[in-house]
C-alpha cells in the first residue's frame, strides 16, 4: 500500500511539473503564407498574434472577412500544435487515463 502511495505522488509530481511547462510554453502558428502568426501557451490560451501589413489592403472590398479567415486559421494551426505538445507531455505521464488530460 506504501508503495502505491509513493507511485501516485510521484505521478501527481510528475503532472505538476508538466502542466507547468505547459504553462509556459509558447507556440507558433500562421496562415496566409506567414500573414498572420498565432501564438498559443501549452494550454491552449492565444498569448499573441501578429498580422503583417502586406495582409491589409485597403483595396479589397473583403478586408475584414479575410482577416478574421486568417486569423482563425492561424490560431487553429497554433492550437494543434499546443495539442500535440499537451499530447507529448502529459501523455506518457497519465497512460492513457480518460480524464486525467
Amino acid at each position: 500500500m506504501q508503495q502505491l502511495l509513493k507511485q501516485a505522488q510521484k505521478m501527481q509530481a510528475g503532472l505538476a511539473a508538466a502542466q507547468e511547462e505547459l504553462a509556459q510554453a509558447r507556440i507558433d502558428g500562421s496562415a496566409g503564407g506567414g500573414l498572420v502568426q498565432a501564438t498559443v501557451s501549452g494550454n491552449g490560451e492565444l498569448v499573441g498574434l501578429v498580422i503583417d501589413k502586406a495582409a491589409i489592403d485597403p483595396d479589397d472590398e473583403d478586408l475584414a472577412e479575410t482577416l478574421a479567415d486568417l486569423v482563425i486559421a492561424a490560431v487553429r494551426d497554433a492550437a494543434e500544435a499546443a495539442g500535440q505538445l499537451q499530447q507529448e507531455k502529459m501523455g506518457p505521464l497519465t497512460g492513457g487515463l480518460p480524464g486525467l488530460m
